[in-house]
């Protein structure tokens, strides 16, 4: 009876050396994607930046990767700052997003030179002028830009449209006054802009029309207020497979789209063509993870559904909940076993809502085998909560046919810490 191999390591050794439910990631496919950034957009080319979306997946362990890698990372907390700060990653490299940064966050930033500064709002222009004021160091920023693109995903996970909650709109009275401002500061320096579409995208359309709207505003206020664009940044958002026909596309798909039709547009408007910045994540960690669970009880309803409970759920994996995420999987003890069963993966949470996945082909299931949760490096770890009041689960880092644990399994202790 074969167990399911990810990464060349035996899935059901895992559960039984560490427990469930776990989260295990490939340090192996991680790097087959930074590779590929460095090599199909950073060496092809010239005048190129990556970051690491961190916020898909991030711990001490994988901001040391994307720091032993060279690449930047992009945060949009503080939390996620100080993970940044704690392994000594270099700020020059940071971009740090945010809609709503605190006063707080602003200060970690500016008095840890962060590289660069995403300015969502006049609000928060202004909080970081004063406090580039108050420390006496020049900032550089660039502004969030909402190109008035739809993108084709979930509505919770686009971004770019004009009624959103992110970026600066393009309507000229609001933007132009933002620009002004910000070239006539003494302590920020404005590099260019960002915009960034949604997440999961399957087409490069959206991402070449935004390029077209960003070349377009670069001319206008090149024209109008005497500011060159020396910078670009253009997000992320490639999406991978999870179930289905959805796939993940080569990062070339996107970029080199991308990068033939702003180079065309500068060259039509005698632009300069400015450093370009992308921040991918997902596409970096999504394929990269998956998740082990222990199947307990198999609840047969005649002619409706069987339901099969696992010790996890909504808690780890809560984007079914909150998109109708679909996730392929398999019973990893099992995985040469004919498949005979239909079964629905009913998460332990007191919600008619924890299901996991919905009508799952396997083979005949048993209390005590392995569920293998497909592609849920991105947006799982990082999502998780105590809802229930259960601890998360640890997170394990594979390499090469070893594993090492990088996060331990909380506690209930843990839980109860910081309660009076």
């Amino acid at each position: 009876m074969a167990n399911f191999l990810f990464s060349n390591v035996d899935t059901v050794e895992l559960a039984k050396k560490y427990k469930t439910p776990l989260y295990v990631v490939s340090e192996d496919i991680i790097l087959e994607r930074f590779n590929e950034i460095k090599k199909d957009f950073i060496e092809k080319h010239e005048n190129t930046m990556a970051v690491y979306a961190s916020k898909a997946f991030l711990t001490k362990e994988m901001a040391r990767i994307v720091k032993r890698e060279g690449l930047g990372m992009d945060v949009v907390s503080g939390g996620e700052l100080y993970t940044a700060i704690k392994v000594d990653f270099p700020m020059e490299k940071i971009v740090f997003h945010g809609n709503n940064k605190t006063l707080d966050e602003i200060e970690m930033a500016v008095k840890y030179n962060v590289g660069r500064i995403v300015v969502d709002n006049f609000y928060e222009l202004e909080l970081l002028d004063k406090m580039a004021s108050k420390y006496k160091k020049k900032v550089n920023i660039l502004f969030r830009i909402t190109p008035g693109v739809n993108s084709h995903t979930h509505k919770y996970i686009r971004t770019g449209q004009v009624d959103s909650k992110f970026g600066v709109p393009l309507n000229e009275n609001i933007i132009y006054e933002a620009i002004l401002k910000a070239i006539n500061s003494n302590y920020i320096e404005l590099k260019g802009f960002h915009f960034h579409i949604g997440s999961q995208l399957q087409e490069s359309e959206t991402h070449v029309k935004s390029i077209k709207v960003l070349t377009s505003l670069m001319k206008e206020i090149k024209d109008e207020l005497g500011f060159i664009t020396k910078e670009l940044n253009t997000g992320g958002g490639y999406g991978i497979h999870y179930n289905g026909n959805e796939s993940r596309k080569p990062l070339s798909y996107f970029t080199d789209a991308m990068m033939e039709e702003l180079e065309k547009e500068c060259r039509k408007y005698n632009l300069e063509r400015p450093r370009v910045v992308i921040e991918p994540g997902r596409w970096v960690v999504g394929e990269a993870g998956i998740t082990l669970y222990t199947i307990g009880s198999i609840k047969n309803i005649p002619n409706v559904r069987t339901y099969v409970g696992i010790d996890g759920g909504m808690p780890d994996n809560p984007r079914p909940s909150l998109y109708d995420a679909q996730y392929e999987a398999l019973i990893a003890n099992k995985v040469d076993e004919e498949i005979t069963d239909i079964v629905t993966i009913a998460g332990k949470c007191c919600e008619s809502g924890d299901i996991l996945i919905w009508d799952l082909k396997t083979p005949h299931i048993e209390a005590g085998d392995i569920l293998a949760v497909l592609s849920t490096g991105a947006y799982n770890y990082s999502m998780a909560s105590n809802y229930n009041r259960i601890p998360r689960p640890a997170v394990v880092m594979i390499s090469k046919g070893n594993d090492r644990l990088i996060v331990k399994r909380e506690t209930y202790d843990d839980i109860l810490r910081n309660e009076i």
